[in-house]
């Protein structure tokens, strides 16, 4: 690979690692902030919800914009944005204008991940090549959420909560300055050069309104007349969107692109990738500084075997990919996350450090063996026009299956508790056992992403995964 690529590699990668981080930097932050800005316990959650919500009810436009404005200049578009609701964010005085920045920030990176997928597939050759940078890529991602929550507590404590925002400013300008010099520009040619309007306005609203409805009804109720009409209108503006598309002569999604197997299994185990590990950050850090009272470094330290794990799990998937294939090695990784979740599931209330790092060892090992794979399985064999749409559909199973998953997890602990309790509420003893019934469920939902592995994703034999291989560098 000569300079010229290293460089525009280089840029992918720090692109994915700093939406990974930022998803995860934001927890350990949020007692500080919460107490600066006033937050209460039910309006702190927008700070983690706000970039949900904009980063999942987005994702499919910023896909079909990748394809069509062209993958670069979205790419520089949606690092500005990201880099100006980072800037906000950091300058923020009152809770609403906090909240605002993290919004921009989701719909930054709704148009910043596909785009970046995108690029890769334009940026470098089909075969050993792509796939390596396409290893490196995802790899960033997994890495990213575990290094988030150590960088997050190293800032918080020694700098201030802004700085998990300003850190992400002159990474943004340096991202788009070199773009225009190492990104080769790609997009397809429209023949119509019409845009589905309608049917981008239709899931925009159609997402945004039910991902609202999965973040706000554990706190507002799941049939409370605050929030059930969110999802009934929702719901709505999907099914008219999927009468839209079979209309339209240039859809936003061609549901032909379902017809691929990898695909479909990608997306579906993107979203119990999500719905499982993806939880594991929030009851972690809960653990650490309700129940075991560490500060936001301690509590940020106590991710760090985690993020090595994540890294040298990385480093494995040549081997697996070589020996079980593509739908083998994530079903490894999410085997491990079953056994990861069951460790953790028996931390103690009057625990320590040392209590953790079993547990999320094996997890940072599986998490990276399926977040790296769901991706090349995702992007195989799809058409280089569609290339932003079906990252987009990746990205929006893992959008969506967060939400669901943390809403499900929080709905069967709030059932259990037989009150008007909150986690905020409960006892530290009380709130362990809530975080015990959180990785149990957890555990629940991995062992379903084995079944959809095996089920869904094609079975290719190790002889034919040698130009599948992937390269994780230092």
């Amino acid at each position: 690979m000569n300079k010229f690529k290293g460089l525009a590699l280089f840029i992918l990668a720090i692109s994915q690692l700093v939406m990974a981080l930022d998803y995860t930097i934001i927890f350990v932050a949020m007692p500080s902030l919460g107490s600066e800005l006033g937050f209460s316990a039910n309006h702190l959650q927008w700070v983690v919800s706000a970039y949900s919500l904009a980063f999942g009810g987005f994702l499919l436009i910023g896909g079909r914009l990748s394809d069509l404005v062209g993958r670069r200049r979205m790419f520089i578009i949606a690092m500005g944005l990201f880099g100006l609701g980072s800037l906000l964010g950091g300058l923020s005085e009152s809770q609403l204008m906090l909240i605002t920045s993290r919004g921009l920030q989701g719909l930054g990176a709704a148009l910043l991940s596909p785009a970046t997928l995108s690029l890769i597939m334009s940026n470098f050759n089909e075969g050993p090549e792509r796939n390596r940078a396409m290893g490196i890529w995802a790899s960033m991602g997994g890495v990213g959420m575990s290094l988030g929550l150590l960088l997050g507590g190293i800032l918080t404590s020694y700098v201030g909560w802004e700085a998990t925002f300003i850190v992400n400013v002159p990474i943004a300008i340096i991202v788009i300055l070199l773009a225009p010099m190492v990104l080769t520009e790609s997009k397809i040619s429209s023949v119509t050069k019409e845009y589905d309007v309608a049917g981008t306005i239709s899931v925009t609203l159609g997402l945004l309104l039910v991902v609202y409805y999965l973040v706000q009804s554990p706190v507002e109720g799941w049939f409370s007349t605050s929030t059930l009409p969110y999802v009934l209108i929702g719901s709505t503006f999907l099914i008219a969107f999927i009468a839209i598309e079979k209309r339209t002569k240039e859809p936003l999604i061609s549901f032909g692109i379902f017809r691929n197997r990898n695909l479909t299994g990608a997306t579906l185990t993107a979203f119990l990738f999500s719905a499982s590990f993806g939880s594991l950050y929030y009851f972690l850090t809960l653990y650490t500084q309700e129940v075991l009272e560490y500060s936001a470094i301690q509590s940020g330290l106590s991710f760090l075997p985690l993020t090595i794990s994540a890294f040298l799990g990385a480093k494995l998937i040549n081997r697996m990919l070589s020996s079980v294939g593509i739908a083998g090695t994530i079903a490894v990784g999410m085997g491990l996350g079953i056994v990861g979740f069951l460790l953790l599931s028996n931390l103690s209330e009057t625990g320590a450090f040392w209590g953790i790092i079993p547990g999320t060892v094996i997890i940072g090992i599986g998490q990276a063996l399926v977040f790296t794979t769901m991706f090349i399985a995702g992007g195989m064999g799809i058409n280089q026009k569609e290339q932003g749409v079906a990252s987009a559909l990746i990205s929006t199973g893992q959008q969506i299956g967060g939400a669901i998953g943390l809403a499900l997890i929080m709905a069967i602990i709030t059932a259990s508790l037989g009150s008007n309790s909150t986690l905020e509420m409960m006892l530290p003893s009380e709130l362990n056992d809530a975080i015990h019934t959180a990785f149990l469920i957890s555990a629940s939902i991995t062992l379903l992403g084995i079944l959809v592995a095996f089920f869904t994703l094609k079975q290719s034999k190790p002889s034919n995964l040698e130009e599948t291989k992937v390269t994780v560098s230092h």
